[in-house]
């Protein structure tokens, strides 16, 4: 059992530390007759999936795999369709094929999918027009209407969460194991409107080629119907584990090991506003044995990453802990080399990530929130630059996307200007890169790798 020294934990131990970005619940026994409901359901993951997840990522620490994390902002309850999970998977396959194509590295694809359904909020209320109602922290919670009764934490939300995730994973595991993966079927993940588009077009030249390798692999008498990595996927869930009642309730222990495993995902991750060291989440966290991210800001000092990873990842572990730097375009520079260079002198095993995304939101002249293509392209090239000068590994992408084709963020390949946001702007939280502007980030990814790799020496398996 992982704990801080002279405290025991449990998953209830939580329950004892002030809870960051909380809900407050109208009825405190409506929710506790939902999480004993809950904590009688069948686990959404098992314990050793999460393990063979921490040890895929225990290969990005080592520098020998890439992470690519992905999906939603938050997903919402009225966008659960077949088509809607199949198309984000699409994309999240093509950045993968990309980026295993160009940069020649193995890619841990796991999704913001099948549980990210809250957000925290910088308020605890909105007010429009004199009225204050409670802040819409996602689906799992309340609604995004502004009316009283939409904005009320409502419990019941905590099962159509689940049983929404359920629904999602039943096909996620259909789409990854039942040939829709396969690498032959390589063409068919270029949708329509990305396929007409100039990154659409460069992708369809990687298919091209892997298909032309398929058929040489096939006249050599190598059966790939017989190859699992030809025929599916290894794809991995994660959402920000915020609704600590949620989490819980969903955990079990597990029986092989002993251990306590959070089953609502393979893997989950703690929050810039709610990764306090005295804190609910951390304390929750700390405890089970899934992999974790934790999302480092640009206000965490090394003094205060050191006592963290000592918090979550006290035996070192490879795989266990990923850091998930949102640092923003203008202080990444600055910010990332001295925590990077802490964790690399300290030897401790980590994996780095980039979230290029939450450090660049700013509200567009219409009202809406937005992201432009170039400022997240940016911190990603920083980010790379940072660990090229430290001799350290770019683990990971950690992006907010969508299949459809929205307009959200600005620039990029869909080449968006203010005046489309409203064309097709359909996130309930922060805005999304749409499925050219993904494949516009992978490719660039990919180059960033390929320069990496010339500088640093090529890593392989």
């Amino acid at each position: 059992m992982m704990a801080l020294a002279n405290n025991e934990w449990n998953p209830t131990s939580w329950r004892t530390r002030s809870v960051a970005q909380s809900p407050i619940w109208p009825d405190l026994e409506h929710l506790t007759r939902i999480e004993a409901e809950l904590a009688t359901k069948p686990p959404l993951v098992f314990a050793g999936e999460a393990r063979r997840l921490q040890n895929h990522l225990g290969l990005v620490a080592q520098g020998k795999a890439f992470l690519l994390q992905a999906g939603d902002c938050a997903e919402s309850f009225n966008e659960g369709s077949a088509d809607s999970i199949r198309d984000k998977l699409k994309v999240i396959l093509q950045m993968a094929v990309a980026l295993t194509y160009a940069a020649g590295v193995p890619v841990i694809k796991v999704g913001r999918i099948a549980g990210q359904f809250a957000k925290p909020r910088s308020e605890q209320y909105e007010v429009i027009d004199g009225v204050s109602l409670a802040a819409f922290r996602g689906h799992i919670v309340n609604d995004e209407a502004f009316n009283a009764e939409s904005r009320r934490p409502n419990p019941d939300r905590l099962l159509a969460a689940y049983h929404q995730s359920v629904a999602t994973l039943n096909l996620l595991r259909a789409f990854t194991t039942g040939g829709f993966a396969a690498l032959s079927r390589v063409h068919a993940w270029n949708q329509e409107f990305v396929a007409n588009s100039l990154e659409g077009k460069r992708y369809e030249v990687i298919a091209d080629d892997i298909e032309r390798a398929l058929q040489f692999m096939k006249a050599c008498g190598i059966d790939l119907h017989d190859d699992n990595a030809l025929q599916g996927v290894d794809f991995y869930t994660s959402h920000e584990a915020l609704i600590l009642p949620y989490e819980q309730a969903l955990t079990r222990r597990d029986s092989l090991t002993g251990d306590w495993y959070d089953c609502s995902a393979h893997m989950l991750w703690i929050g810039d506003r709610t990764r306090q060291l005295d804190g609910a989440h951390v304390e929750f966290l700390r405890g089970v044995s899934n992999p974790l991210g934790l999302k480092v800001g640009p206000s965490v000092d090394v003094d205060e990453l050191r006592r963290l990873v000592d918090a979550l990842n006290p035996d070192n572990i490879n795989g266990r802990l990923t850091l998930i730097s949102r640092m923003g375009r203008d202080q990444v520079s600055e910010t990332l080399p001295p925590l990077v260079a802490a964790m690399r002198d300290e030897g401790r095993a980590v994996v780095w990530a980039c979230d290029p995304m939450h450090g660049n939101t700013f509200k567009a002249s219409g009202g809406q929130k937005t992201r432009r293509f170039d400022d997240v392209l940016s911190e990603v090239s920083q980010f790379f630059a940072v660990h090229q000068s430290l001799g350290t590994w770019p683990g990971g992408l950690h992006i907010e996307l969508t299949g459809d084709n929205v307009t959200e963020c600005l620039g990029g390949g869909s080449r968006l200007g203010e005046g489309d946001l409203d064309t097709n702007y359909t996130s309930i939280c922060d805005p999304r890169l749409n499925a050219t502007q993904s494949l516009d980030m992978a490719f660039h990814v990919a180059e960033f790798l390929q320069t990496y790799s010339a500088a640093n020496g090529a890593r392989s398996l």
